[in-house]
């Protein structure tokens, strides 16, 4: 029979994981993401707000 803190030792995740990712190439995937919303967002905003305005007007009848 185990004692709690050998079943602790081996329910911990060692810490030489090879599935625990790469942080820079989160980062990059994260900026890479980020700067395609932006320039979406530009290109896309004027007419999405226009968009949006005259959905509003045809609804509230202004």
């Amino acid at each position: 029979m185990k004692t709690l803190l050998a079943r602790t030792r081996t329910a911990m995740p060692t810490t030489d994981d090879a599935e625990r990712g790469d942080v820079p190439g989160w980062v990059l995937v994260t900026m890479m993401t980020a700067g395609l919303v932006v320039l979406l967002w530009g290109v896309a905003g004027p007419a999405l707000t226009g968009l949006f305005n005259q959905a509003i007007s045809s609804v509230s009848g202004l």
